[in-house]
């Protein structure tokens, strides 16, 4: 699959895989932006893409970040819809004690391309049985 990706700032840089084999693509931070605890901030990346119909890019966290500065992707994952065309922003969380810096080509977050099926919607009175039923949180035991 191809990925057109148009650079909408000078600094920004493009997406790539750290390593062969990788699901998520990096994405880079064009600002300089304080994130204070417990605030949430839009990181601008400077960059758009074209995904084809059928594909979405979700917006991941960096697991790094997430563990040595509580820094995580607020909407996680983020979704990026085949129609947009807008730059990519990326909403980040503090969730530590510490102000935390995000500075231009500080790696931010990561996305993946996925492929999804549409689904038709049926209103109905009834859904099949199943052995399950109603049962939610909690219900296949406490470990």
């Amino acid at each position: 699959m191809e990925l057109k990706i148009q650079q909408l700032h000078p600094s920004a840089i493009i997406p790539h895989y750290a390593h062969p084999g990788d699901a998520g693509l990096d994405l880079f931070a064009i600002e300089q932006i304080e994130i204070l605890p417990g605030e949430a901030k839009l990181i601008k990346t400077g960059i758009a893409i074209a995904l084809p119909d059928g594909y979405e890019a979700q917006i991941r966290p960096r697991s790094g970040l997430a563990l040595k500065h509580s820094i995580t992707v607020l909407n996680s994952p983020g979704t990026i819809d085949a129609g947009y065309r807008g730059e990519i922003g990326i909403i980040l969380i503090n969730h530590g004690k510490k102000s935390f810096q995000i500075i231009p080509g500080m790696k931010v977050a990561q996305m993946v391309v996925a492929s999804f099926i549409q689904t038709n919607l049926i209103v109905t009175q009834d859904l099949d049985s199943t052995s399950r039923a109603n049962k939610g949180f909690g219900s296949t035991g406490s470990t």
